[in-house]
C-alpha cells in the first residue's frame, strides 16, 4: 500500500487492504477509497477507513457497473437487439445513479449519513424483506 495517495482503488484480490495498510493510506493523505473487487478490504480496515477518509465506496456499489453491464448485455442478446455504446452508457448511468441514490438515502434514513456500505446492505435487506412479505412468507 502506497504511503502517499489521494485515492485508493483496491481491485485485485480479497483482503488486499488490511488494517496496517488502511493506516498508511489515511496517514498518506488518502481521502477516497472505492473498491473494485469483491471484499478487497478487511472488515477491520473498512471500519477504520470509514472514520478516516471522506468517501468510502464499498464494492457492492463501486463494482456494480461491471455486473450491470453484464446484465445489460444479456438483456440485449436475449431480445436480439443492438445498442450503441452511447445507449449502453445512458442505461448504465441510470443504474449506477440509482444504486448510489438508494444506498445514500437508506443510510440517511437510518441515521448513518454517508455510510454507503451500511446503506447498500440495508437497502438490499429491505428489498428482500419486502419481496418475502409480498409473497406471504412473512406475517409481520
Amino acid at each position: 500500500v502506497s504511503t502517499q495517495s489521494t485515492g485508493a482503488l483496491p481491485c485485485a484480490t480479497q483482503n488486499e487492504i488490511q488494517l496496517e495498510g488502511a493506516h498508511k493510506l489515511a496517514e498518506g493523505g488518502c481521502w477516497c477509497v472505492a473498491e473494485g473487487a469483491n471484499m478487497p478490504t478487511t472488515n477491520e480496515a473498512v471500519d477504520y477507513l470509514k472514520t478516516k477518509v471522506d468517501i468510502y465506496i464499498p464494492a457492492k456499489a463501486a463494482n456494480a457497473g461491471g455486473v450491470a453491464t453484464s446484465a445489460l448485455e444479456m438483456a440485449q442478446n436475449s431480445a436480439r437487439l443492438f445498442w450503441t455504446s452511447e445507449e449502453v452508457d445512458v442505461k448504465l448511468n441510470g443504474i449506477m445513479t440509482n444504486i448510489f441514490a438508494t444506498a445514500y438515502k437508506t443510510a440517511q434514513e437510518f441515521g448513518r449519513p454517508w455510510d454507503l456500505q451500511f446503506g447498500a446492505n440495508a437497502a438490499g435487506f429491505l428489498k428482500v424483506y419486502k419481496a418475502y412479505k409480498a409473497m406471504g412468507y412473512l406475517k409481520f
